[in-house]
């Protein structure tokens, strides 16, 4: 999808074009608090599994503990991204963007804490084992790039792993995750529009 084509509704905080699957764990930002940084996580369940409806599941507190070993110990979880990014490039939206996702956990940046109140947190279906898809670069860089157009605090300085905001207890998106490639396909977007 051509980076132009994503376009955020500031009044109802959705992104489009993006499969809506609210999620119940979500609440108010605190009064008057800007959207000034986006946190970049990995996500894949089962871990090193890719597809399937196990992600939704986990953000809708839908998440069977019986189908896997592993979602035994993280269905109670209630934790909630805006948006996860598929290895395909397809994008599911849980949270509207005015809303606070549940996704960093105990955290800060640059001397501030509780970065859900701030942040957008971004899931790609992924892990430090296997390298992101080009397709999952550019839908990320083209939602990036809207999402800067739309909330003026979020710049390129401003857009961090979830190892950077939760150092030691995280470490996604991980070593596989190009920084470089991003930033480059960021720019690019951003410089000359296209």
């Amino acid at each position: 999808m051509a980076a132009e084509q994503y376009h955020i509704d500031t009044g109802s905080g959705q992104l489009y074009p993006a499969r809506q699957v609210p999620s119940p764990n979500q609440g108010p930002r605190p009064e008057g608090t800007p959207i000034d940084l986006a946190v970049i996580h990995a996500i894949s369940l089962p871990p090193g599994e890719f597809g399937g409806d196990a992600i939704d599941r986990l953000f809708t507190n839908r998440l069977d503990p019986q189908a896997h070993p592993y979602f035994a110990g993280i269905a109670g979880l209630r934790v909630s991204a805006h948006l996860l990014i598929r290895r395909h490039g397809g994008t599911t939206q849980y949270v509207p963007f005015h809303r606070r996702a549940w996704h960093a956990g105990r955290s800060s940046f640059a001397g501030r804490t509780e970065c859900n109140d701030y942040s957008i947190g971004i899931e790609l279906e992924g892990d430090e084992r296997h390298s992101f898809t080009a397709a999952q670069y550019r839908a990320l860089s083209g939602i990036l790039a809207a999402l800067t157009r739309t909330y003026p605090g979020l710049g390129r300085d401003r857009i961090v792993g979830h190892a950077d905001i939760a150092p030691g207890r995280k470490t996604d998106p991980g070593p596989r995750f190009d920084w470089d490639r991003l930033f480059a396909e960021l720019d690019r977007i951003t410089t000359r529009g296209t």
